[in-house]
């Protein structure tokens, strides 16, 4: 869910931008006008005047960096180089690990098929495992890198925006579900919710 982690992050940020939607259900994404801003056809994208960016992560960095300095983004080194690491763990693992759930629990249902149980069961070690990493980092912390929350917290948890949709497996990881539920009072967060948008309410 990148655009919504956008969406949040730039509202935490207090960034004023404007949307332009791309209906991903109908394929805009792949369409010309938008491949020559993001060649992946993935969604969402920047464009600041003549210059385009893609990655959610690398977009509210970039954003934090321009409009900064911000508790969310901060120039101490150690406690940038903590968000940068878990920008980086989620869009290579974590992110990967949720969009399974997305896919069989939500996407699926949506588009009128029926989730694949094995898929499922298969996926399952790898959540698990990640998981873990996830909830023993959260011991004892309101948020996951120093006394604020930031862009960490808001990447983290946007592959888990639609958790009960997604039917995620969260039960063994008290930690985790307390953070994402203070994450979840955030109102950068509530406003950013895709679920009336997809019919989920």
């Amino acid at each position: 869910m990148g655009e919504d982690q956008v969406v949040a992050g730039f509202d935490l940020l207090g960034i004023q931008y404007e949307p332009v939607m791309v209906d991903y259900f109908s394929q805009g994404q792949k369409q010309p006008e938008y491949l020559a801003i993001n060649p992946n056809a993935e969604l969402p994208a920047l464009v600041d005047g003549d210059f385009t960016l893609w990655e959610s992560n690398a977009i509210l960095q970039y954003a934090a960096d321009k409009f900064g300095p911000v508790s969310a983004y901060p120039q101490e080194p150690k406690i940038r180089a903590d968000i940068n690491r878990w920008h980086l763990w989620e869009a290579g693992k974590w992110s990967p690990a949720c969009y399974v759930y997305l896919v069989e629990n939500v996407v699926k249902p949506l588009t009128g098929s029926a989730a694949d149980v094995a898929i499922l069961q298969a996926h399952a070690p790898t959540f698990h495992r990640l998981a873990e990493i996830l909830q023993n980092s959260l011991v004892g912390k309101t948020w996951l890198c120093g006394v604020d929350v930031s862009l960490a917290d808001i990447a983290i948890a946007a592959p888990m925006h639609l958790h009960p949709h997604q039917k995620m497996p969260l039960e063994s990881y008290p930690d985790l579900q307390s953070w994402m539920a203070r994450i979840e009072a955030l109102p950068c967060w509530q406003r950013s919710d895709p679920s009336a948008l997809l019919g989920l309410d």
